[in-house]
């Protein structure tokens, strides 16, 4: 039986808030947080070192303030690689489910304005939630790269980046992990549920 989507009758749902301001004292947890999450996952980054990414991101407060919103969001950010061309070190959002905070929202604007046309309003949208926070949405390749670091979205789904072409017919792609593979699926872009949300990335 197909799900139905998080309408509440349709009444408005929470509107997700993102929060890039930083005091220092968050900023100093937030890094305390983020180091102990990178030295008990080392799995995930192996030969990279703390001390090397923490001292990037003292001098970058915009990157911080990035990490501190995916952070508040619930996704629990982590490196997961280093890319020595461009000399950038990766974050993903690394929360076992799809980000809590981040939930019932449609893939992007068109898909947010067209449901509400309708009178059903959902938190918000994919995209304009990912360009406020400062990150790049996952797409399948990489979505799959992280599930090879571990097993995510076992009882929740993720948006991930659609394609255009899929996006012109009206439709949009997410993820999930069930019986131990990767599945891919379709919806049309204005649908919204309250176990999927999206992951991101960050170069810093």
């Amino acid at each position: 039986m197909a799900k139905k989507p998080a309408k509440g009758g349709g009444k408005p749902v929470p509107k997700v808030e993102i929060n890039l301001e930083v005091s220092p004292q968050q900023g100093l947890e937030l890094l305390t947080t983020l180091q102990a999450r990178f030295e008990k996952n080392m799995s995930r980054h192996q030969g990279l070192e703390w001390f090397k990414i923490q001292t990037r991101l003292e001098v970058q407060p915009e990157k911080l303030a990035t990490l501190y919103a995916m952070e508040s969001s619930g996704g629990e950010p982590d490196v997961v690689g280093y890319d020595e061309r461009m000399d950038e070190y990766i974050f993903y959002d690394c929360s076992a489910e799809s980000p809590i905070g981040r939930r019932s929202v449609c893939y992007d604007g068109e898909a947010q304005a067209e449901r509400e046309k309708k009178g059903v309003y959902p938190a918000g949208n994919v995209m304009d939630m990912a360009a406020a926070i400062g990150i790049e949405l996952l797409d399948e390749d990489q979505y799959r790269e992280l599930q090879r670091l571990g097993e995510f979205d076992t009882r929740s789904e993720s948006w991930i980046k659609t394609p255009a072409d899929i996006r012109k017919l009206g439709g949009a792609i997410f993820a999930d992990r069930r019986y131990g593979r990767v599945f891919v699926f379709h919806n049309s872009a204005p649908s919204f549920y309250a176990a999927r949300g999206f992951r991101g990335s960050l170069r810093v």
